[in-house]
């Protein structure tokens, strides 16, 4: 079983910046993909931002140049610094973790989903 740990939401003022911290903990055998998505009150969940193993990111439009996604592949932890944050910003936003859990015996497909960590930025 794999369990993640979301940290860092809060309320901020339009201009301002959060962190975000995601830890995946548990029977991971192997993490391929990390990212962050949001769910906004009445709308659906969206893609933000997704780190894969290598140095390769991928950004929803609306973050970028404002928003870096970053990974500590030996924590199994994934971040998301937040500049710059506007109203259409918030949001709950939920971790997802995509690879292997399990081990050299039992390998199972991963896709873990955090709690979710409120982010309201007010104008």
């Amino acid at each position: 079983q794999v369990e993640l740990v979301e940290s860092g939401g809060g309320l901020v003022q339009l201009g301002g910046s959060l962190r975000l911290s995601c830890a995946a903990s548990g029977s991971i055998f192997s993490i391929s993909i990390m990212g962050w998505y949001r769910q906004a009150p009445g709308k659906q969940r969206e893609l933000v931002a997704a780190a894969a193993s290598g140095t390769l990111t991928n950004y929803a439009d609306s973050v970028k140049g404002r928003f870096t996604i970053s990974r500590d592949n030996a924590k199994n932890t994934v971040y998301l610094q937040m500049n710059s944050l506007k109203p259409e910003d918030t949001g709950v936003y939920y971790c997802n973790v995509r690879g292997y859990s399990g081990n050299s015996r039992a390998i199972n497909d991963l896709d873990a989903w955090g709690q979710g960590t409120l982010v309201t930025v007010s104008s």
